[in-house]
Parts: C-alpha cells; structure tokens; sequence
C-alpha cells in the first residue's frame, strides 16, 4: 500500500497542512507541502520542525525519528511541485471557491489520472470539489482530526462520484499506513 501512494502532496502548510504533512512524513512518505508562496512555505515548515520538536521533548519521538521525518518532506510555493504525486491532499481555508479553485488547478498539474485528490474539508460537499476535475471518481474527503499528529482519527467520506476502489484505498491508507 505504501509502495502505491508513496508520493504524497499536502496543500496548504497551516495548523491542518502542517499536521497532515507531518503524519505523512512520520509513516516515511515522501511528501510535498505547497503554500500560496515561499513565505508561507518557510511558515509551514516552522509549524512541522515544532511539532516534531516537541513530540522530541515529551519523549513521543525520537529525535532520529523527528529528523527522518523531516527530510522526507519538501516545502514549496508553487503548486507545479505537486506534479509527480499519487495523493494530493487539500487542506486550504474552509472556503469553497478557494477549495474548488484548488480541485481544477491540481487537475490539470497532477500528472497521474490514477492519482487521489483528497480533501480535508469536514463541512463542504466533496463532490463539488469532485466536479472541479475531470476525475470526480478519485476524489474523496479524507477528513482529519485537530491536532492530527496526537488524535489517530480520520474520516473518509465519498461522493456519489467517488469509485468505491478510491474509498478503499483511502481507507486503507489511513489505517494501515497512517
């Protein structure tokens, strides 16, 4: 499973992005976090190197784990980076015209049409943001919890587009591999 979605982007770097890279990194994902620009980037990556420095200082992990998690994400203000990956999860501002901007954008950048484009929206309709692509099948609500290195809890939520492979997937990868 891991070999399969072994290219994971994330993005947006906030508290969420943050997260969500930083669990990606932690189960050895190679993983890309694209923010609106290198500013917002360097945020994102101070957001990650704190989180894992104080899972360091509370004996949570160990600092050779920290380290390695850390080189395995790449942070970037062009979402052109995002290109390669296999899972791409959106984790921008809870706003549905930014989401959906997001959605066509990463459409016409990720290069693999069996490419996963998740959302970590809990409150917007997945299939809208479905329907911004041409491959509304492989988009799925992958939905997780705050803060999401410590609460090992996610949701998978499909649209009515979404294939049920995608569903199963998703659901393994966050269980199995997350």
């Amino acid at each position: 499973m891991s070999g399969r979605f072994a290219r994971v982007g994330v993005v947006g770097g906030g508290r969420m992005g943050a997260g969500i890279a930083e669990v990606c990194a932690r189960a050895g994902l190679d993983t890309v976090v694209c923010e609106a620009d290198a500013v917002a980037a360097r945020a994102a990556r101070d957001r990650v190197t704190g989180s894992l420095e104080q899972a360091v200082r509370r004996g949570k992990l160990a600092e050779a784990e920290a380290r390695d998690a850390l080189a395995c994400i790449v942070f970037s203000g062009d979402l052109d980076a995002l290109a390669d990956r296999q899972r791409v999860i959106e984790a921008v501002t809870e706003n549905a015209e930014a989401k959906t901007e997001v959605f066509a954008a990463l459409d016409k950048i990720v290069a693999d049409p069996a490419a996963v484009l998740a959302t970590n929206t809990s409150s917007l309709p997945v299939m809208r943001l479905g329907m911004a692509t041409s491959r509304a099948d492989r988009v799925v609500g992958l939905h997780f919890f705050n803060p999401v290195p410590m609460l090992p809890l996610v949701e998978v939520v499909a649209s009515l587009h979404t294939s049920a492979q995608v569903v199963t997937e998703v659901a393994a990868f966050a269980t199995e591999v997350l």
